[in-house]
């Protein structure tokens, strides 16, 4: 191995941009798996069945929360299915920033960090924007 060579170090770039784009979308998937499993469909942070009663209503805040966690998995699972995978990325941030959004102005006070909750919400934006903007490699293909 010729440290010089400039093919090696491309091709370790290239590696390096791919694991790295690997570990976000586990890491992207993950937090709409968990957050549709265990917070919304297992109920085990009751918090997220109080802020979907207080937005849309409590007769049917359960059956509404457990859709919207059925959704979450599916966002987390097409995540690592690789298909559309701008079109995701584009409803992630959508969905992020709406829905946080909403919360902020309507349940605030059972967000578990508040009103700061939206710097945690831009944040997870900026990873998706990272994730799919960034890392991606221009010429790659997306399904």
């Amino acid at each position: 191995m010729y440290l010089g060579n400039v093919e090696y170090w491309a091709v370790l770039k290239t590696m390096t941009k791919k694991t790295g784009r690997i570990i976000v979308s586990i890491f992207i998937a993950l937090v709409w798996v968990i957050n549709g499993l265990l917070c919304k469909l297992l109920n085990l942070v009751p918090r997220h069945q109080q802020i979907v009663a207080r937005i849309l209503g409590a007769e049917h805040s359960v059956l509404l929360t457990n859709l919207i966690g059925l959704s979450e998995i599916f966002i987390g699972v097409w995540i690592l299915t690789k298909i559309k995978t701008r079109f995701s990325a584009i409803l992630q941030i959508v969905l992020v920033a709406v829905m946080n959004s909403i919360e902020f102005f309507l349940a605030h006070d059972l967000l578990l960090w508040g009103k700061f909750n939206s710097i945690f919400a831009l944040l997870f934006i900026g990873i998706i924007v990272l994730n799919e903007f960034i890392l991606k490699e221009k010429n790659s293909y997306s399904k």
